[in-house]
């Protein structure tokens, strides 16, 4: 009986085998990243002159159908205040539509007469400032958006429906049946990362137009070009996003990081995040991009050099300085500097980081 029983059990790991095997393909599919919790928004009423001047959502869907059906789907659609008239929906954002309306009924097909009365209402095609001094009327609220007029994205005309939509025209026609493919990176691919359905990437991701990375791909290719690279963070298989690092609306760090130096680097890194005794100076001055490239490397442990070695004497160059304790024609030219100096990024045990 009890051999018996032991070769019964025996059974069970190839079984398991075999059925895991045997598994469906979206079983393998690598999940994508969780957002980030959005930065909350403390909604501001429009100031209202007259609210005869204002004629609700329903009348702009009779036009506008599409936009109205993604519209309402969002939090924005949400919005309103109880007042005489009710401001609500899309005047909130384009402002009071009786004139528009009245000048777009007036035109009967009539292309000039159309076109005059698209100037009626404020329909996002002004300037960078003017565009987003629309959307900052209630996104300043939070710390994460308050510093967008100083961003490098603001300063080169890069305003808020430049990478977000209010109302996803592309999401209407998937769920209409028209077919919309967002192209996939070969590392997405290959890593088995899902397809991404329109309308649930831009109602979770912020209202994006495009999902992460895709979106930032559109303006930096050279970005893109990087995370194809041998060594590289895994962004383009789905594991990692843009603004897990950045902060696109603008911060006061360099390359507008989320944390100043290496803080946004030790958030995943832990390891190296200390303190340290010992701390390494060139980290804590100039932080983790001193050695490494973050985005992608053709070597490994995404190092700007090749050779750890040309790496070090980037700055224990000078013989008789006193971080250069080897001679001009010591170890230091000749081998790897991290066989004696091991721990690299920080010691709590020895100065010179030795073992």
């Amino acid at each position: 009986m009890t051999t018996t029983h032991i070769i019964d059990r025996a059974w069970l790991i190839p079984a398991a085998l075999v059925a895991l095997l045997c598994a469906p393909a979206p079983a393998f599919a690598q999940r994508l990243p969780a957002n980030a919790t959005p930065p909350s928004a403390s909604w501001r009423p429009p100031t209202v002159t007259n609210a005869a001047d204002y004629v609700g959502a329903e009348r702009c869907a009779t036009c506008h159908k599409a936009e109205f059906t993604e519209f309402e789907k969002t939090p924005h659609a949400r919005l309103g205040v109880a007042m005489k008239g009710g401001v609500t929906g899309c005047e909130v954002c384009h402002g009071p539509g009786l004139a528009h309306v009245k000048a777009e009924e007036a035109a009967r097909g009539d292309d000039q007469k159309t076109l005059a009365g698209a100037k009626l209402i404020f329909g996002f095609h002004g300037t960078a400032k003017q565009n987003a001094a629309r959307c900052l009327t209630c996104h300043t609220s939070s710390k994460a958006q308050a510093n967008f007029q100083h961003s490098t994205h603001f300063m080169h005309g890069v305003s808020c429906q430049s990478c977000h939509a209010a109302h996803l025209v592309e999401a209407a026609d998937a769920a209409a049946g028209v077919k919309t493919v967002h192209l996939r990176s070969a590392q997405a691919m290959i890593f088995a990362v899902p397809a991404v359905n329109v309308e649930v990437a831009w109602l979770q991701d912020g209202l994006l137009k495009k999902p992460q990375p895709q979106l930032c791909y559109t303006c930096h290719a050279d970005i893109q070009a990087k995370f194809a690279l041998p060594t590289h963070h895994r962004v383009g298989e789905g594991f990692m996003k843009c603004t897990d690092c950045h902060q696109p609306h603008g911060s006061m760090n360099l390359a507008s990081l989320r944390q100043a130096d290496f803080q946004t680097c030790v958030k995943c890194h832990v390891d190296k995040a200390g303190p340290f005794l010992f701390p390494h100076a060139s980290v804590m001055v100039e932080g983790c991009v001193v050695c490494h490239n973050p985005h992608g490397s053709v070597n490994r442990m995404l190092l700007v050099r090749r050779e750890g070695r040309f790496l070090c004497l980037q700055c224990h160059v000078t013989p008789f300085a006193a971080n250069t304790p080897h001679g001009r024609l010591g170890f230091q030219t000749t081998g790897e500097c991290t066989r004696c100096h091991v721990a690299i990024h920080g010691s709590n045990f020895n100065v010179d980081f030795l073992q």
